[in-house]
């Protein structure tokens, strides 16, 4: 891996990882043009730049980080049922994420749920917008629509669905508003990625060197700029546009996955 491809895969992780189109898919795509070789520190940078995509979650909302214990224990109730899961079937997930199929027919799937999500969680029409941007819904969330939220995060675990995507619809049927369900998937992105990110570099440390641990630091840096910049613009748009956007781009990338795949271009997943 060059310094240019870590730094794109780097900027595609930031911008992706907090919107509900999958970052899995657009590194997925990312590294198959660009012909990054799927060595073990691929392997460890595509899972650990994502330090730096987490503790831009936690410099943009500092204050709710250290508001409440009572937080904390909504982002844990919150993360046990995914973090069981994929404890329990690991395995099978692993499978998974190698079929770029699964993959594309996710995304596929997801957008044109997208599509109609906005009409089935309509947008708040009985408040003004200045207080839709100002409430904060999250900390008098209950710990069982805390633990819902977690459930549909399971449903990410199918690679290609997105974590974001999952939480966030999670959010919309416990009855949080557009903001408030974007940002509850966010708080629960940080220890689920940490909880990933740190598993992955204990694994696999060996792998990392002198030579190459300069662009898993970088990695992290960028990301970190990027994802400040995607979760600020991404709350703006949402509250005024919806997600309906989202969809289509979802559809668009998972036939161009599809188009790849069956034109022979070798995908590599992982």
């Amino acid at each position: 891996m060059t310094t240019v491809q870590a730094l794109i895969l780097a900027i595609v992780e930031g911008l992706t990882e907090f919107l509900p189109v999958s970052s899995t898919g657009h590194m997925i795509i990312a590294s198959s043009l660009m012909g990054i070789s799927s060595d073990e520190f691929t392997k460890i940078f595509t899972v650990n730049i994502q330090f730096g995509t987490i503790l831009s979650v936690v410099v943009l909302y500092y204050k709710r980080f250290f508001k409440s214990i009572q937080f904390y224990f909504l982002l844990l109730v919150a993360f046990i049922p995914a973090a069981i899961l994929g404890f329990l079937l690991g395995n099978f997930i692993d499978s998974l994420l190698e079929n770029v199929v699964v993959v594309a027919l996710m995304l596929i799937i997801g957008g044109i749920f997208f599509l109609f999500l906005d009409k089935i969680f309509p947008p708040e029409t009985k408040v003004s917008s200045q207080a839709v941007q100002e409430s904060d819904q999250v900390s008098t969330l209950s710990f069982k629509k805390s633990f819902i939220i977690g459930c549909f995060q399971c449903i990410a675990l199918v690679p290609g669905v997105s974590r974001a995507a999952a939480t966030i619809i999670g959010g919309l049927s416990q009855g949080l508003n557009r903001k408030n369900a974007a940002e509850f998937s966010f708080f629960l992105a940080v220890p689920t990625m940490f909880a990933a990110s740190a598993y992955k570099l204990l694994k696999d440390h060996e792998f990392i060197n002198q030579d190459n641990i300069s662009l898993l630091l970088m990695g992290n840096v960028v990301g970190f700029i990027v994802a400040l910049v995607a979760i600020k613009a991404f709350i703006s748009f949402v509250t005024k546009k919806g997600f309906a956007l989202f969809g289509y781009y979802r559809i668009a990338l998972g036939l161009l996955v599809l188009a790849l795949y069956y034109l022979g271009i070798n995908l590599q997943v992982n």
